[in-house]
């Protein structure tokens, strides 16, 4: 039996009701990034949010603006958790209904510096379980989607995590930042340490933790972790882990929980799990409250 485009898509989307969805998803990450390509042409208008370092543009919320329109048109019940929004003052709270979790330009101080590893994250999770994830790496044109149980794929080539399971044959990536309290600041650079001497490959920081993700998804690194992130920077990247065969779990070895703002992606359990045991883990709050 034959059926014309339209037929298939809605025999694709009764077996898979959020098929549509993604995608519309993939349309408005495209249009978002040509904006973004677009605005790194001309001169970068900063703003500074909680600190010097924590950084805003004009970009970062006309692009959220952009995407959140798009699909608040044609889904209005569903619901958004976006970085500028709750920057602005929106509750960052995940229910059981559809709800798509947004960051705009995951490396705003890349995009600042035309550093190359900019990304626009989108997750969409149902009864807060991830059903997809899309992150666009829009100034190397890289589109990593990830559909739950599906598989993972850039640019429409699947990829697969590097099945590494020896620490000491991992490249490992993290992120260093400002840290406001001294304490912190000293256990972050301990974990750099740590992981250093035990010794790995080396450590990478590329600066937008959306492609962080998806360089282990596609096997050019082995682990990432990171404490003191956000529900809008791993969504997206971390449904495109799992889907490449990779693990994700929280820093302390448990379970991952979107809303906990930390995170260990790796290769293999046993690099994760290595990982864990040697991390000093510090408070970071959590999304869904105001600790």
């Amino acid at each position: 039996m034959k059926f014309c485009g339209k037929t298939k898509r809605l025999v694709a989307g009764m077996s898979d009701p959020w098929e549509l969805c993604m995608d519309h998803c993939l349309r408005v990450t495209k249009d978002a990034g040509t904006v973004i390509r677009e605005a790194l042409k001309k001169e970068v208008s900063v703003m500074q949010k909680s600190s010097p370092v924590d950084l805003v543009t004009e970009t970062d919320q006309r692009v959220e603006a952009l995407i959140i329109s798009s699909i608040r048109e044609k889904y209005p019940t569903h619901s958004f958790i976006g970085e500028e929004s709750v920057a602005a003052g929106a509750p960052s709270v995940l229910t059981d209904n559809p709800t798509w979790i947004i960051d705009p330009i995951d490396g705003t101080t890349n995009f600042v510096h035309r550093f190359p590893f900019v990304s626009i994250s989108i997750g969409f999770a149902v009864n807060k379980q991830l059903e997809f994830g899309v992150v666009y790496s829009c100034i190397e044109d890289k589109m990593y989607t990830a559909r739950k149980g599906r598989g993972a794929f850039c640019n429409g080539a699947p990829i697969t995590v590097s099945g590494q399971k020896e620490i000491t044959k991992s490249l490992i990536l993290t992120e260093i930042g400002f840290k406001e309290n001294p304490d912190h600041f000293k256990a972050m650079m301990s974990n750099v340490e740590r992981i250093l001497t035990i010794p790995v490959h080396g450590i990478r920081c590329p600066g937008s933790a959306a492609v962080n993700m998806c360089l282990v998804a596609c096997g050019s690194a082995d682990a990432y972790y990171h404490i003191g992130i956000h529900c809008w920077d791993m969504a997206g990247g971390a449904i495109i882990v799992t889907e490449a065969g990779g693990v994700v779990m929280d820093v302390t070895g448990g379970p991952f929980d979107l809303m906990s703002r930390r995170l260990i992606t790796a290769s293999s359990r046993e690099v994760a799990q290595r990982i864990s045991q040697e991390l000093q883990v510090f408070p970071c709050g959590r999304d869904d409250t105001d600790s």
